[in-house]
Parts: structure tokens; sequence; C-alpha cells
């Protein structure tokens, strides 16, 4: 057989792996780890013409998707340690570019510490990438580096370079947006339908509503990664904010005229790829959606989110002080009538514990109200790591210059809803004339826009 036959073989197998085909896992012997670490040392080492490195490639792809877990680690751990920059080179270099500053010797001493501080691991990486399905395949290996790091800290010297590099080959120069309709491939909407990550999808009469002419859904493609979508938004197309999720999704709701629409709102946004955790194009994305929105329909003024504070409960019962700190004299007659007398009573460490039962007594839903949405905006305004919200829905949509805009009660009453955040929902606003502000206020001060009526309640 011809190399170029070798080559397209291994490709072959390699795309039958990638897409789920003919797996079995299998754990490697000192003697198949001994070979796997000949292999990068060629790779590495960048060995032979282009098709004898795509060959081996794919080859060490193939090997390792047949991997178990603790093969797959033992792997990464060696490419890890054994394939970073060589101190000994490193030191060298930087005592030479020392020595060369301010002569004219100074750039080509710099142009060698910076070839000395290349790691190996990205010529690796980079032969990956050369072969068909390659993208896919390493954004899938960096899932299994987010698995094992946490409790394997020497891992993360390669998780930061290959996060670098999928955030420059997922540049959102190189990203397609794409429209989904009920007319697309079977196989795109059972996708959508897998990676749903707020509402979930529980018929096709639901994903046919979600698809309607007063939605609209969009995704965004990499163009070596065709039928993979990487983000997914919904949106629906409303006269204004909207305040109850579950009259959203309503399948038996008639239908809106589009046309005299003035609000968008993105209600479900769903990253499908956990290997491009850290790596953002979800700004670019909802300005893609914006502008494609307003040339459909020149109405919409307002453009706004509907969206889960998936943190709330967790928070709060870490917190109980919070709790106690949102509840006003006031609050506590109110409470006290529904049967809560105080911060000690059972039926409030049960509501806590975001127990659903309570929802169904008038009395106590409208005693907890206030206490509870103040509770929120101070979640949302003021809880924060590192100068960040401790809320990720939050920091996405903070992060790309939204306002929090409106609390909603009960928007949300799924078992879901009222167990992440006792069924609150939130406005997330997107101004066109303050998202530069607010995104650059937010990257360098930590500061959150809000509504005079947020700040208002997430005053202590």
């Amino acid at each position: 057989m011809t190399a170029a036959g070798l080559v397209s073989r291994s490709l072959s197998k390699m795309r039958q792996l990638v897409g789920g085909q003919a797996r079995r896992d299998v754990e490697p012997s000192t003697r198949d780890l001994e070979r796997i670490r000949g292999q990068l040392q060629e790779c590495a080492e960048g060995r032979g013409g282009e098709i004898s490195t795509r060959q081996r490639a794919a080859r060490l792809a193939e090997t390792y998707l047949r991997l178990d877990e603790a093969g797959r680690r033992a792997v990464l751990k060696m490419i890890a340690l054994e394939f970073g920059p060589d101190p000994a080179r490193v030191n060298a270099a930087h005592k030479a570019y020392q020595a060369a500053v301010g002569t004219r010797d100074q750039w080509d001493a710099e142009a060698q510490l910076r070839a000395a501080m290349r790691s190996r691991r990205l010529r690796i990486l980079t032969q990956f990438n050369a072969i068909p399905q390659g993208v896919k395949f390493l954004v899938d290996l960096r899932a299994d580096l987010l698995r094992f790091v946490a409790d394997d800290p020497q891992l993360k010297p390669l998780d930061r370079e290959l996060e670098a590099r999928l955030s420059a080959w997922f540049d959102v120069g190189f990203l397609e947006l794409q429209r989904i309709t009920w007319s697309s491939p079977a196989a795109l909407l059972e996708k959508l339908v897998e990676y749903e990550a707020v509402h979930e999808i529980r018929s096709w009469d639901d994903l046919k509503n979600r698809l309607d002419s007063d939605r609209r859904c969009y995704a965004f493609f990499h163009p070596r990664m065709p039928l993979e979508p990487l983000i997914f938004v919904q949106v629906a197309l409303l006269e204004d904010l909207a305040d109850d999720v579950q009259r959203l999704l309503d399948i038996e709701a008639p239908l809106t005229d589009a046309s005299k629409a003035t609000t968008a709102i993105f209600y479900s946004i769903s990253a499908t790829q956990t290997g491009l955790r850290g790596v953002s194009f979800g700004n670019f994305l909802l300005k893609r959606v914006v502008e494609d929105l307003q040339r459909d329909f020149p109405r919409l003024k307002t453009f706004a989110t509907l969206s889960p504070i998936p943190g709330l409960v967790r928070w709060a019962q870490r917190n109980p002080q919070e709790l106690a700190a949102a509840i006003t004299p006031s609050d506590w007659k109110r409470l006290a009538a529904a049967g809560i007398e105080d911060a000690d009573s059972p039926r409030l460490a049960r509501i806590l514990e975001a127990t659903p039962e309570w929802t169904e007594d008038e009395a106590l839903a409208r005693a907890l109200r206030d206490p509870l949405l103040k509770l929120a905006a101070r979640y949302l305004v003021h809880a924060n790591r590192d100068g960040k919200p401790v809320d990720a829905v939050a920091r996405f949509h903070l992060g790309n210059g939204a306002r929090v805009e409106r609390l909603n009660w009960l928007a949300d009453t799924s078992a879901k809803g009222l167990g992440q955040s006792w069924g609150i929902m939130v406005n997330y606003l997107y101004d066109p004339d303050r998202i530069e502000t607010n995104l650059e206020a937010f990257a360098s001060e930590g500061r959150i826009d809000a509504s005079a009526a947020v700040k208002r309640q997430a005053r202590r």
C-alpha cells in the first residue's frame, strides 16, 4: 500500500473514532506507553515529510481515543511533563539576552530566547490540528484535560497551552453564524435538543414551537467542525420584556405577529463543547444575532434576556446570614402571619433548602417575595469571587456588556427553576449605546451596571 493509502486508512479510522464509532476503552501496558512516548518524540521533533507527519498524528489520535480514562490521563501527563521547554536552554538564552540588552545583538538574542521558551507541546498539538477531524479531536482532548486537571495540577501547563491554541483557532473571525429552522437537517435539530442546557426541550412539538415564525434560533460553527455547533441562542420576538418562562415556552400559546415585535428576548444560550471552556465568543455571537434581527425586523428596539440565576440557592445556603439581612421588620410580620415566626423556624430552613411546597401557599409566597428578590439582587450585584460575579450566567452577560435590568418573581416554577433560584429569573438588557462602556468597566474594574430598581433592591 502507498504512503498516501496508509494515511487515508489512518484518517478513516480517526473519523470513525471521533464520530463515536468502534469505541473500545483499552488500558495501556508499559510497552504501549513507551511506543506512544516514541511517537510523541517524533511529533515533537517534526521528523519526516507532510504525509508521514499526518499519518503519525492520525495514528496517535486513534490510539488515544481507544484508551481508557487512566490511559488518557497517563498520555496527557506525559505530554505535559516531558515535552515542555528545556529549562537549561531557557536559562542559557535568558542569560544571553540579558548580556545583549542595549547592544545591536539584543533582537537576535530576544528571538533566541523566544524560541527556547517555545514548548514542544505546541508542535505536537499543531500536528493534530492538521489532520481531518483534528480540531474536534483537540476540543474533546481538552474536555478530558478539564476533567483531570482539578486533581492533577501537573496538567495545568498543557491545559493553558491548549486553551491558548484553541482561542486562536476559534477566533470569532473564523466562525460562521447560521439560522436554525424546522427545515434544518434532522441531525442538527437533534443536537439542539441534546445540547439545550437552560430549558429542556421535552418533545418535537416543543422544538417546533421554539422554531416558529415568532422565534429565531442561531448557532455558530467553525469551518473545520461543520457538523458540530459551538453555541446556540434562542430568541423570542415580543412587544415587551418577558417575565415568565412558562408562558414563553407554552406550546399552546397563540403565535404573535413578529412584524409588530419591539423586543427580542434571548431566553436560552447554550454552549455545546466542554473543551472550549474559557474560549469566549459569546459577545460576538450576540452582536451578530442583533444585526441579523434588526435587518429582518426594523421595529426591534430592545434586546434583553430572560435568564436563570443558577447559583442563588447554593450561595444562600452557604451564607444564611444574607437571607436574615434581607428580611425587614415588616417582612417578619408578613412571614409570621404565614407561619414563620423567626430565623430559627424549621419552615424557613426548608425554604432555604429550596423544597417546592411553599409555592402552593399563596400567603407564604407573597410574604417571601420581597426578601427573596432583595436576596437575589444582592447576589447578582455584590456576590463576587476574584472581582467577578459568583454566578456563571451573570459573568457571561455582564462580561458581554449587559445591564441587570429586572428581577422576575416565580418566573420559572419548574423543579429546576425552584431548586436553583426559588423560581426567580433576571432580565439582562443589552443597550447598544452602553454595551462597550459596560464591557470595559466590567473588565477593568469589575463594575456592574444595574437598573435603579435593582440597585434599590440590592442596597444593604
